[in-house]
């Protein structure tokens, strides 16, 4: 955890959902009724599936274009993860699984595309087949797809996957991420359809976000036992070897069956990849500095402006860069956890967000670096802004009665201290809000109601941030409100997180751009209570639920945007966290032996991109210069 919270890896899976259609304009085939099928619309066969019906690639493509032809085989990546690993399956809920061990080991049917905001296109499946009535899709499998036992990928696998992922076995949001799945049909070895409950432009792509697992493995090895059996699957790497809690070492797969495919040209080209556990980000960066490891992601403004400095990277022998990205920036916030009374008033949240002093941290602690995050989708388009249109208000007047009359005012700007405001009136509106609130202050000064002081602890995965709490806590000390913040070890961080034992919590809601079926499991009175969940603030509200309904089954693009914009101003009227800050750009060093691509993609994680690097001689005063994209 440092100043942007986020994660590598998160279930296994990109979880980046999206209204998504199956129609694209390479269509390979325009199927009639198929009576072996026993399909009662016609099937539309495509490479790959996009939301608008339109992809980049087409069907003869050959890789994608932030990979590059000049990648070489061979070498190792060393990484770093902070923490310590206690399993080998990424899918269950209790324990830790080993970073990258999903993205390496498992694969899916479909897989993104970096430069496309919601483009799939075939992996593990050769052929995509979306049903005319868009009820349901079918998946033809690669004949040659093999597991890394030399086993093949089947349809049986597939339908296995489904349903053990769906079961109490595995971690609780992939039963809500694929609730409107309502059964697989495996038609022959090497196809399978999934079948929907109800019509949702989203499933076809969120289906193929599943990851196919090895049934003959479970069925010796049970899902759910969660120790540190070596798995089988199907990706490009295998487990070379690992030490618990200290290191992981990936071996390329020589018989990787999907090495020449298009979607993995000029791809894992790392012989091995080793990933190296610290316990402390301080640590972590002395290592990486020292060569213990090769490419690190920083997230700590403090660091990136003093610590990236000296003759290693006067030299050239350790590159900087700031990457710019199209991602949207969601949401990080100090979030209020709704399942305390202290929090149940709206008052009592409004008077601690009026405590944080965005300006002041930016500028004597951030280094001038961050943009305030103002919106649950911020840095996108689905961002509310000024007063409701005429189309979110079709959304909302029906909704009128549950909601605070501030969604229908224009959004307000998170609380200020910029000229002409300042933290001294923004303290003394939030001590009205707070004897509003019933709030009083007792003769130790601090606050107390009913004889109970107002006493709160935010849970951290890093002590890097304690020096952003603690002008905060002063603040909200001068109300008389007692904050403590505690850092915790990153496994039981995880755990307390999973059962929503923490008063508040630093995270980040990450959003994709085309947010669909993953919000039930961030807002939905449906997740509130599912340990594990995404819904840490502990949302039930009846109004959010039916936004998030309208953001799933969006029948276009403007449609999706409207009902997002909807939803961001109830969940921003609700004052439900603090809101935090954003970057548009990646902080990312490397040691001078990693080459790259000369095109940037648009929509990634450093790590994703990564992928597409490879050990080069490092003799290059300079990489070649990015063909960048304005954020």
């Amino acid at each position: 955890m440092s100043e942007r919270c986020g994660c590598r890896e998160k279930q296994g899976f990109c979880g980046r959902g999206g209204a998504m259609v199956g129609l694209t304009q390479y269509l390979v085939a325009l199927l009639s009724l198929l009576v072996g099928l026993g399909m009662a619309s016609p099937l539309q066969a495509a490479h790959g599936i996009s939301l608008d019906g339109q992809l980049k690639y087409a069907a003869d493509f050959q890789r994608f274009a932030y990979t590059s032809e000049k990648a070489v085989p061979g070498g190792t990546l060393t990484l770093h993860a902070l923490g310590t690993f206690d399993k080998m399956n990424p899918y269950t809920l209790k324990g830790t699984h080993p970073d990258l061990l999903a993205g390496l080991l498992f694969e899916t049917l479909t897989v993104h595309s970096l430069d496309e905001p919601f483009a799939q296109y075939g992996l593990l499946a050769k052929d995509i087949q979306v049903a005319g009535d868009g009820l349901s899709v079918l998946f033809e499998l690669h004949a040659h797809a093999r597991f890394s036992d030399g086993t093949p990928v089947t349809a049986e696998d597939v339908a296995y996957s489904f349903t053990v992922l769906n079961s109490d076995k595995a971690h609780p949001l992939y039963q809500s991420y694929w609730q409107d799945v309502q059964k697989v049909v495996v038609l022959d070895k090497h196809k399978v359809r999934f079948e929907f409950k109800q019509k949702n432009r989203e499933l076809p792509m969120i289906t193929g976000e599943m990851p196919v697992l090895n049934r003959a493995f479970y069925s010796k090895h049970p899902f759910e036992k969660g120790d540190l059996t070596v798995p089988v699957g199907s990706g490009p790497y295998v487990v070379e070897s690992f030490d618990p809690g200290k290191t992981i070492t990936y071996r390329r797969n020589p018989d990787y069956w999907g090495k020449d495919l298009p979607v993995r040209r000029g791809q894992y080209n790392y012989e091995r990849v080793v990933v190296k556990y610290f316990k402390d980000p301080v640590v972590a960066l002395e290592g990486f500095k020292a060569g213990e490891f090769d490419f690190i992601f920083e997230n700590n403004s403090k660091q990136w402006a003093r610590d990236y400095v000296g003759e290693k990277f006067e030299q050239g022998r350790i590159r900087k860069e700031e990457l710019p990205h199209k991602q949207g920036a969601g949401m990080q916030g100090w979030l209020f956890n709704m399942r305390r009374p202290l929090f149940q008033d709206k008052r009592v949240r409004q008077a601690l967000t009026l405590a944080l002093d965005f300006e002041w941290s930016n500028e004597n602690l951030f280094h001038n670096q961050y943009r305030r995050s103002d919106s649950y989708f911020s840095n996108s388009e689905m961002a509310a802004r000024g007063l409701p249109s005429p189309a979110e208000l079709a959304l909302l007047e029906p909704l009128r009665a549950q909601l605070d009359p501030e969604v229908f005012a224009e959004v307000q700007a998170p609380p200020s201290t910029a000229a002409p405001g300042s933290v001294r009136a923004n303290l003394r509106r939030a001590a009205e809000l707070l004897k509003e609130a019933g709030w009083q202050l007792a003769s130790d000064g601090l606050l107390a109601k009913g004889g109970q002081p107002f006493k709160v602890e935010i849970l951290l995965a890093s002590p890097a941030f304690e020096r952003v709490m603690a002008p905060y806590a002063a603040n909200l000390k001068k109300l008389g409100v007692e904050l403590s913040y505690r850092t915790v070890d990153l496994s039981l961080y995880q755990r307390r997180l999973d059962s929503f034992d923490f008063d508040m919590v630093v995270h980040t809601f990450a959003q994709s751009q085309s947010p669909g079926n993953e919000q039930r499991d961030m807002w939905h009175s449906a997740s509130a209570d599912i340990q594990g969940s995404r819904n840490l603030i502990g949302l039930k509200n009846p109004a959010i639920d039916a936004l998030v309904e309208k953001i799933i089954y969006a029948e276009s693009r403007q449609a999706l945007v409207t009902a997002c914009r909807a939803l961001d101003r109830v969940l921003l009227a609700g004052h439900y966290l603090v809101p935090n800050w954003y970057l548009n750009y990646y902080r990312v060093a490397y040691w001078h032996h990693l080459q790259r691509p000369e095109q940037l993609p648009l929509y990634y994680q450093p790590e994703s991109w990564l992928f597409t690097w490879w050990i080069g001689d490092g003799t290059r005063a300079a990489q070649p210069s990015l063909k960048k994209v304005a954020p």
